[in-house]
């Protein structure tokens, strides 16, 4: 059995106030609702950022997004530090990450704190590796050439295949829009930017051209005209290929400026949820994966995420009734906003919530009559 994410303890990030949170995570599917502004986006953020940090990116991505104190509860003057803490286990072991990154001049953040803690089944304390503090970037790179580098690895690959994706950005000089370098389809971007690179790298794999057709499938389900992608390299560069395409039963190449925005997205999802479960992400975080689509799109979009987490862990947060009524409710979290204590706050749903109400309602019904919480 591999090694799953349980929880994330949270503290002074965003939404989340100094007292912390703990974000509870399904071995299989994890689905966040609540209304505007209570800290859905802030929580699967938390991915992006990261996603940032393993690639030693962090400082990037904080002066990308309003640097230090867009990421302070409050902002700096409130609160001085972030506090994270992961947790993973299998039938065997139990394994934490935790870092604390603290205000510094320059409007950034610093590691003052970053462990990794093993324990195995049977032992009483953990195995407890404290990193160097006062780094701009995380050291879990330098940490895996140490003397413990076999637990190290392990954290550090469980961090690395936790990704993150949005693919709201379809507009016309979007990435996921332009010609990509051919040789970037070892895994899909956080934009989709490089989607064709990828597909024809799904394609060529070898036992690939089954999990190819069956993306080309979903997509002829919310596009009946679509016949298939050119997979072919573009002529004035061969380095570089484009998201081109025909319609059925049509020799006529059109280009990717002539897909629809919801299309796009479609497009992109079903090749992050139907790809070979070797190359996928052990953990799989989507925010708002309905935007754009078409509401007979969605039940697909549903038996696509389902497909999904018959391999890896999926966390998607939506505000769309319709997807969220494809769900048990037992995969739900609902978020809300705490007003007097001014922090977001977490609560997964169970079956027992319904069980007096689900012969008359749905799930998204009781979303909307606030039963179940998660409206302003």
């Amino acid at each position: 059995m591999r090694l799953k994410l349980n929880n994330i303890e949270l503290k002074g990030y965003k939404s989340v106030n100094n007292d912390g949170q703990v974000l509870p995570v399904n071995d299989d599917l994890t689905v966040l609702i609540g209304a505007n502004g209570v800290g859905k986006s802030n929580a699967v953020s938390f991915f992006q950022l990261l996603n940032y940090a393993m690639t030693g990116s962090l400082q990037t991505y904080i002066a990308e997004n309003g640097f230090a104190d867009a990421f302070l509860h409050y902002g700096s003057k409130n609160t001085d530090c972030i506090k994270a803490k992961l947790r993973f286990s299998d039938n065997n072991s139990q394994n934490e990450y935790a870092f604390r990154l603290a205000y510094a001049a320059g409007d950034i953040l610093i590691y003052t704190e970053e462990t990794i803690s093993f324990l195995r089944k049977g032992q009483r304390k953990p195995f407890v590796l404290h990193l160097d503090a006062g780094r701009k970037e995380s050291q879990l790179k330098e940490a895996m050439q140490s003397d413990y580098k076999d637990t190290v690895n392990v954290v550090v690959n469980l961090l690395r295949n936790c990704r993150y994706f949005q693919f709201h950005d379809t507009t016309m000089d979007s990435k996921i829009r332009k010609k990509g370098y051919l040789g970037d389809n070892k895994f899909l971007r956080s934009n989709a930017g490089n989607l064709a690179a990828f597909l024809h790298g799904i394609k060529h794999r070898k036992n690939g051209e089954a999990y190819y057709q069956r993306i080309v499938r979903y997509i002829q389900q919310v596009m009946p005209q679509f016949g298939d992608f050119v997979m072919e390299p573009t002529v004035v560069d061969g380095d570089y290929i484009a998201l081109d395409w025909r319609e059925k039963d049509s020799d006529h190449v059109f280009g990717v400026n002539q897909i629809s925005d919801g299309t796009l997205r479609f497009m992109a999802l079903a090749t992050l949820l139907l790809q070979p479960p070797k190359t996928m992400p052990s953990i799989i975080i989507i925010d708002e994966p309905e935007l754009g689509l078409h509401p007979a799109a969605i039940t697909i979009l549903a038996g696509m995420i389902k497909k999904a987490s018959e391999y890896a862990q999926v966390i998607i947060a939506t505000q769309s009734p319709r997807l969220l009524d494809e769900f048990d409710a037992d995969k739900v979290v609902v978020v809300e906003r705490d007003e007097m204590r001014h922090t977001s706050i977490f609560r997964k749903l169970s079956s027992d919530d319904l069980k007096e109400w689900e012969d008359e309602f749905t799930t998204s019904e009781l979303w909307d009559k606030n039963v179940i919480g998660g409206r302003p």
